[in-house]
């Protein structure tokens, strides 16, 4: 299935959620960050609002309840990114149509075409 760039991941967020597969099997580290050279691990505020640590000390995005941190907005509805430009590399390969949005788009019951 070709990707829907018609999409505006602005107007989704979905993938912004844990996944309820992870919710299920108690994983609390979502998106992990992945760069050692993450401005969100070298700047002290940035770490603090939004970087957690697993039990391995890996770094992660924070959830605040279910979805990132950094996610702003109603998903399905209006969202934003308050750290777009420094999102990590899993962030970042997630795209419009892709199967890690459509999962998302599906268990929010948004619609997949």
């Amino acid at each position: 299935m070709p990707p829907r760039s018609h999409w505006d991941c602005r107007e989704c967020g979905a993938c912004c959620q844990n996944p309820a597969v992870n919710r299920a099997e108690g994983f609390i580290a979502y998106v992990a960050i992945d760069d050692p050279n993450s401005k969100l691990l070298k700047d002290p505020a940035l770490r603090r609002k939004h970087v957690t640590f697993d039990a391995d000390r890996k770094p992660h995005l924070r959830l605040h309840g279910d979805r990132c941190a950094a996610l702003l907005g109603k998903i399905g509805r209006e969202v934003r990114c308050t750290i777009y430009a420094h999102r990590p590399r899993p962030c970042r390969r997630v795209q419009p149509g892709d199967a890690d949005c459509l999962t998302a788009r599906a268990e929010h019951g948004l619609p997949l075409s």
